[in-house]
């Protein structure tokens, strides 16, 4: 457990107060402190009954990252379409000034850190399924677990208002060891019965499949990036504590996220990392290209030799190298990018694969290259604006956090962000789950539509359904 002497508590209690006080704004005061290893769906389960609406969850593919957040200090959110990248930034940089941070470990990922994401396209006309998600929309928490290469540590964060005491601190504090003691091992909640499935718009998500390649044919675009929505409904409220149990086991090698906000979850299991920045190094991932799993060790094989050989894969991957290639040397003073792409073998899929590495300022913004990043041609298309142009016209889905930018930065602007595939919106006893396939100029709609339904797959098991 955590212990501080009460002389500490009151210190740093004053400390806060006085300078709201002082500025006459509010300031935040965040400690860090190492505990005992923790299970950290177990700290997502427990916060269920305080700040359930107020949490996230996220785990890299090693799982040498993994960060719960209890509880919501502070909100940036906007719905502005224009320089939303640089208004987070500025607005994050803006709440960190002047605050009391007592942080002695220097490890990514602990201590402040803001979590959350964009949507794929804030010029798309937003529906109700993503009413409760801002276009922008980032979480800084009161409490936050971070499991960081298997040490453990606890960030406290609390905002002194210029009419908060030294009270407020030592509140915090009993709210924190009240968290640790009510800590549950067990997530006690079933997997409720898929009671339907419904295929939103199938026939006319063929037919526009087939109008663009029409498209892509005769004019100037290479590809378009179609998507489409599987609504499914359940007898009872779907758990996400349960959903991410099942995601962990299944998807071990995925980027394992949840992000709730006002009472719906956004939740997934994607392979592809968007960004990842440590000091002066950033690495990016192409990922693009795709066939199914085979049912023997021999089958899976060629598939896999498949894949490596086939042009239409070949060429769609190829724009994604390019592209993320392009944005990072604005920015990097060196490239590190292997010649041939590798195989990356998930349960359901296999993916073409690319991993890259810049060397970069250690100031360079993580933000900054998430704007210049997304979205990737193998999530929007090219060329980009055209093919997003494209997308917002001929597409009926609300794409939302769909396929979008979804990660966390921490005070030393350091920090990841994955693209937010292979997930699902939970909202009460509804969950639609999204996916999206490459489109060029000879692709067919059918076989497109085996694809997306063949992506369905890995949300589709981890909620009860096959």
């Amino acid at each position: 457990m955590i212990t501080i002497q009460e002389t500490e508590i009151k210190e740093r209690g004053l400390l806060g107060a006085n300078r709201a006080k002082k500025l006459g704004r509010p300031i935040l005061m965040s400690e860090v402190h190492k505990i005992e290893t923790t299970n950290p769906l177990s700290f997502f389960n427990t916060g269920k009954d305080l700040y359930l609406g107020e949490r996230f969850f996220w785990k890299d593919p090693t799982n040498a990252t993994v960060l719960i957040g209890l509880g919501i200090s502070k909100q940036i959110q906007s719905d502005q379409a224009q320089d939303r990248f640089f208004y987070v930034e500025k607005e994050w940089k803006s709440f960190l000034k002047d605050s009391f941070i007592f942080n002695e470990y220097h490890v990514d990922g602990v201590g402040p850190l803001m979590f959350g994401g964009f949507s794929f396209d804030p010029y798309k006309e937003k529906t109700e399924l993503w009413s409760k998600f801002a276009d922008s929309i980032f979480h800084i928490p009161k409490f936050l677990l971070s499991i960081i290469g298997g040490e453990t540590y606890l960030t406290t964060n609390i905002i002194f208002t210029p009419n908060d005491d030294f009270s407020l601190y030592s509140r915090t504090m009993e709210e924190r060891n009240q968290l640790l003691h009510s800590l549950k091992d067990c997530i006690n909640s079933k997997t409720p019965l898929l009671i339907k499935k419904e295929e939103l718009c199938s026939d006319k998500w063929k037919l526009t499949v087939d109008d663009v390649v029409k498209e892509l044919t005769d004019g100037p675009l290479k590809k378009v990036v179609l998507a489409r929505e599987l609504r499914l409904s359940f007898n009872s409220v779907v758990e996400p504590e349960t959903v991410l149990e099942n995601l962990t086991k299944e998807q071990p090698a995925s980027y394992i996220f949840a992000f709730e906000s006002n009472g719906d979850c956004f939740i997934g299991a994607s392979p592809e990392r968007l960004i990842k920045k440590h000091g002066a190094e950033v690495y990016s991932t192409c990922l693009a290209g795709s066939i199914s799993r085979g049912s023997s060790e021999e089958e899976d094989q060629a598939l896999g030799q498949t894949l490596l050989a086939d042009q239409k894969n070949l060429i769609e991957h190829g724009y994604v190298v390019e592209m993320i290639k392009e944005a990072l040397e604005q920015s990097c003073e060196e490239i590190i990018l292997p010649d041939q792409p590798q195989l990356m073998k998930m349960r359901d899929i296999q993916h073409l694969y690319t991993p890259v590495i810049g060397k970069c300022g250690p100031n360079t913004s993580l933000l900054l290259l998430v704007e210049k990043l997304h979205p990737t041609p193998a999530l929007g298309g090219l060329p980009k604006a055209s093919a997003v142009g494209k997308i917002r016209e001929v597409e009926d889905l609300d794409r939302g956090l769909f396929g979008s930018p979804l990660g966390w930065v921490d005070y030393q602007q350091n920090g990841e962000f994955a693209v937010s595939i292979r997930s699902g919106l939970i909202q009460g006893k509804e969950v639609s789950l999204f996916a999206g396939c490459g489109v060029v100029a000879d692709s067919n709609s059918e076989e497109e539509y085996l694809e997306t339904s063949l992506k369905f797959r890995p949300m589709l098991r981890a909620l009860g359904g096959k």
